[in-house]
């Protein structure tokens, strides 16, 4: 098959995106960084704690994943917390480990003393959050933030500074005191913070352009995901030549999530072009793995890594992937399921299936079948899924096949029963 940057082997995006009019003006970073807040952001939706061994193998998951930088938490939340970070760190993971710091003085301390690399420093940027939130004077979140800031540079660490509330504060009074601290104390990079998710993407460009034209130095996303636009933002921010993007699995997070890093890596990838060397193909069973230990479910469709994304009960999408085969699959879907480490795609029996859905599972039990035959079959799948409001499985296909066509079941082969397994 021919590739051009919209149409490969493995996915198949529109045209449209990769017109002259539609990217005149983007602006992309020379490399993209992957910053992933999972083991300290992720950690804060209600209900998700995870242990020293949990946050081990997640950051060896990421990793593996070619994951540039994981976030291994804040140390001075807890002992445990500086327990994993410091693990973390020692264990020589192609990754850059990063941690989490308030900008105070003894936080920054034990992020040096955990032996990271970089580190990622808080302060409340909008000043009515400083005052009803934090009750500080504003000279106190200048001056702390000067202080660790200027500390953690002369110990080595690389500094992330990471405005709270950034889109919620007077781009004035932001610009400002970003000026102060980079001038009084030290910035490697900016996070366009998006602490509540509120920023629209049309604001984006304007968010970003203030902030680089300002300090002139790398810019870093950090989007929720309150009205689902995180993964919108966090894109028109590399085309504004954002470098490092910070997301979480699963969209994990405080309230709504963070900006998924599954769909955002695949959007970038199949819509801009943009590779930014993540290994796709470990997103479902990543995914699925840190689910299970953060003891939280997702919806069954959710993009990229959710459970029957590439299961197909209508009939006509059937029809189309048995015609299209797996040669032209992308035909039927936006990418193949193996490109993110799924299977399929399997179609499945309910009540929007057709006549090529039960030809296909017919075929699976050894059963060959006239047209009225396949409708007689058909009329009986789809009223036992509308009574248990759900799929069948195969036994129960068996079951109906057995009551519609008597005996045809019989001569099915031990292969073939695997094949309806």
């Amino acid at each position: 098959m021919a590739t051009t940057p919209w149409k490969t082997d493995r996915w198949m995006s529109s045209p449209w995106n990769y017109l002259p009019e539609v990217v005149e003006g983007f602006s992309f970073p020379e490399a993209l960084e992957l910053h992933d807040v999972t083991l300290r952001d992720g950690e804060q939706q209600a209900g998700v704690e995870f242990t020293t061994d949990d946050k081990i193998r997640i950051a060896e998951l990421l990793a593996g994943a070619g994951v540039h930088r994981i976030e291994a938490g804040l140390p001075a939340v807890s002992k445990a917390d500086e327990k994993a970070v410091r693990e973390i760190a020692r264990r020589g993971l192609p990754s850059k480990i990063y941690a989490f710091s308030r900008c105070m003085l003894d936080d920054v301390k034990l992020a040096v003393d955990c032996g990271v690399t970089g580190v990622v420093m808080e302060i409340p940027s909008s000043h009515h959050l400083i005052e009803k939130a934090y009750r500080w004077p504003l000279e106190k979140a200048i001056d702390l933030s000067v202080e660790a800031t200027s500390y953690a540079h002369e110990h080595g660490l690389t500094v992330s500074f990471f405005p709270i509330d950034a889109t919620r504060a007077g781009i004035v009074e932001l610009l400002d005191d970003l000026g102060t601290v980079a001038r009084d104390g030290h910035v490697d990079s900016v996070g366009l913070v998006d602490t509540f998710g509120v920023i629209s993407p049309h604001a984006i460009g304007y968010f970003a352009r203030q902030v680089r034209n300002r300090l002139e130095v790398p810019l870093e996303t950090h989007f929720h995901m309150d009205f689902g636009l995180g993964v919108a933002n966090t894109i028109i921010a590399v085309t504004m030549g954002a470098s490092c993007i910070q997301t979480t699995i699963a969209g994990l997070g405080e309230r709504a999530g963070n900006t998924p890093m599954e769909e955002t890596v695949l959007a970038l990838l199949t819509m801009y072009g943009l590779d930014a060397g993540i290994r796709t193909e470990r997103f479902f069973p990543m995914a699925r793995e840190v689910l299970e230990r953060a003891r939280v479910s997702q919806p069954s469709n959710r993009p990229v890594i959710g459970e029957r994304l590439f299961n197909v009960e209508s009939g006509i999408i059937a029809t189309w992937v048995k015609n299209v085969g797996d040669e032209f699959l992308t035909e039927a879907f936006p990418y193949r399921p193996d490109l993110v480490g799924q299977s399929g795609p399997d179609i499945v029996l309910g009540k929007g299936s057709g006549m090529d859905s039960i030809a296909i599972w017919l075929d699976r039990l050894g059963v060959t079948a006239t047209t009225p035959e396949i409708e007689a079959v058909l009329l009986e799948v789809k009223s036992s899924s509308l009574a248990k409001k759900g799929l069948l499985d195969a036994d129960e296909f068996t079951a109906i096949v057995d009551r519609v066509l008597p005996g045809r079941t019989a001569a099915a082969t031990p292969v073939m029963a695997e094949r309806m397994s």
